[in-house]
């Protein structure tokens, strides 16, 4: 099919110039409205303004200008039907080949602090998306395009085709265009049903309309007998795992992007050279110092046996002697995520044809929501974004805690944040020494990561103790004084409180209490 007439009405005219100099020099005529017509007629490119070409003009602030017969039958009258064609010949309508369209920006509108509601509706398109949805559909006889970035493969296509674009090429257009206007009334969706009764953007849609873009189609799920892929937000939020770009190695599985979310979110909360080593979405090792490579030593210490096959994430560029360290240990990792990664090491790393190595940037935002999907049903919270800090802590014991024992304190809170519940985390100097995760029961998960502290032959005297939530009794504290520790955080809470507390005190434990409970589940 042919490019004869075009439609360039736009809002974002990025690219939108170049486009229609290489469609005039395909002889194509060019139909606009309003500001896009003014740009080209600027530029000296011959174009009919969308009123002349009707005889109507726009009117009503604009909110009426490509709404008619002579635009819309044109672009939707079937070129395979005689009866289409003889009656756009009857009226005088010619066909229009190809329309350019993106719409109004109401998202990057009601992105705006204080925006009111009569603002976010004048920026909500009604022609834009009638032309695109009627181009769409009527694909066989019309190109449409929504997309800056396509323009160039489009020009080339022509120029190959002498000014012709495939069926195929216009079905992929018309995929593209039906999937832009979705997304657009789901953002408008999503932000008028948030509104309260004083008009104000709350927090939770009561119609919630979601969107992903397909990035590929993963071998398969958690199982091998369960079927995969992942999607990607169409405007990922910059320093999540989204970003990845992939330098080496295997195709990624579902469980691998899975863990590496979960080490990329750990490790990018600390400020100082820090290295988190996930296994089964737990961390088994966090360590904080003052370079990565002596991070990655102290990291690997808490738990050697389960870090084989796990996911390493750092916070800074990964350099030849992290590397060295790495293959020193002989330690076999699944994916390896960091912000960026020395020649030396990339050439080092290359040597290793199997292992994922992801480079991504190191940001600290979070998303708008969490989502669970439950049957017939999907959960939705904001994300878990209180990080304690020591003004934040409540001393509850005779003892107090030294400067040096607030500051473990803080870094296994932390880490605790990112552990299945119940969660308990030793630590010392800055390094997890044994992690509990994922237990029916506190007291098990205490015992467990005492356990795995004294098989990984670390010392427990004078540790520091991060609880996710409340212990229940005091029978938790008995364990973890027995195991040497010297000083607990938690969050408080519980019913027994008083009974804990005395528990501390009989043990000589500093005690402190948050108020936030991190469960992870």
């Amino acid at each position: 099919m042919k490019i004869r007439q075009a439609l360039i009405s736009l809002s974002n005219k990025n690219g939108a110039l170049e486009f229609a100099q290489g469609l005039i020099a395909h002889d194509v005529k060019l139909l606009s409205t309003g500001g896009t017509a003014r740009m080209l007629r600027d530029a000296g490119l011959p174009v009919t303004e969308v009123g002349d070409y009707t005889g109507f003009p726009e009117m009503l602030d604009g909110r009426v200008k490509t709404l008619h017969p002579k635009v819309h039958g044109g672009i939707l009258a079937r070129r395979d039907l005689p009866e289409h064609m003889a009656t756009l010949e009857r009226h005088g309508i010619p066909t229009i080949d190809l329309v350019c369209v993106n719409l109004y920006p109401f998202r990057e509108t009601i992105a705006q602090t204080g925006v009111t509601l009569a603002e976010a509706i004048e920026n909500i398109d009604i022609g834009g998306p009638a032309m695109l949805r009627s181009s769409a559909k009527n694909y066989p006889g019309v190109a449409v395009v929504t997309d800056p970035e396509d323009y160039p493969a489009l020009l080339a296509e022509m120029t190959a085709s002498d000014g012709a674009l495939s069926l195929d090429t216009r079905f992929m257009l018309a995929k593209k265009a039906f999937a832009h206007t979705a997304r657009y009334d789901a953002a408008i969706a999503n932000w008028l049903t948030s509104l309260d009764e004083s008009n104000q953007a709350g927090t939770f849609p009561v119609s919630l309309q979601l969107a992903f873009d397909r990035v590929e189609t993963l071998r398969y799920g958690e199982n091998p007998h369960q079927q995969a892929a992942f999607y990607r937000d169409p405007t990922p939020l910059a320093g999540s795992i989204a970003n990845y770009r992939q330098l080496q190695g295997k195709e990624l599985s579902y469980n691998n992007i899975a863990d590496a979310d979960a080490a990329w979110e750990c490790v990018k909360t600390f400020d100082k050279p820090a290295c988190v080593i996930i296994k089964h979405a737990n961390p088994c090792g966090v360590a904080i110092d003052v370079s990565l490579l002596s991070a990655y030593e102290k990291a690997f210490q808490t738990d050697s046996t389960s870090a084989f096959g796990g996911i390493i994430a750092f916070n800074g560029t990964v350099d030849a002697d992290v590397v060295t360290a790495m293959n020193v240990r002989k330690h076999f990792v699944e994916v390896l995520l960091a912000p960026a990664f020395s020649d030396t090491a990339r050439a080092m790393l290359a040597t290793k044809q199997n292992l994922r190595v992801l480079e991504l940037p190191l940001a600290r935002g979070q998303h708008t929501f969490e989502m669970k999907r439950v049957g017939g049903g999907l959960l939705l919270q904001t994300p878990d974004q209180f990080n304690v800090q020591a003004s934040d802590l409540r001393v509850v014991s005779r003892v107090a805690p030294t400067d040096a024992q607030v500051e473990d304190l803080l870094f296994a809170y932390r880490v605790a944040k990112f552990v299945k519940s119940n969660a308990i985390v030793f630590c010392g100097h800055g390094m997890t020494l044994g992690v509990g995760a994922g237990q029916m029961s506190r007291v098990d998960s205490t015992r467990i990561a005492a356990n795995k502290a004294q098989n990984a032959g670390l010392d427990l005297a004078g540790s520091c103790v991060a609880s996710d939530a409340f212990f229940p009794f005091r029978d938790g504290l008995d364990v973890l004084a027995a195991a040497g520790a010297k000083a607990v955080i938690q969050p408080g809470g519980s019913m027994r409180d008083e009974e804990v507390i005395a528990a501390a005190d009989e043990h000589g434990l500093a005690m402190v209490f948050t108020g936030a409970r991190h469960f992870r589940h």
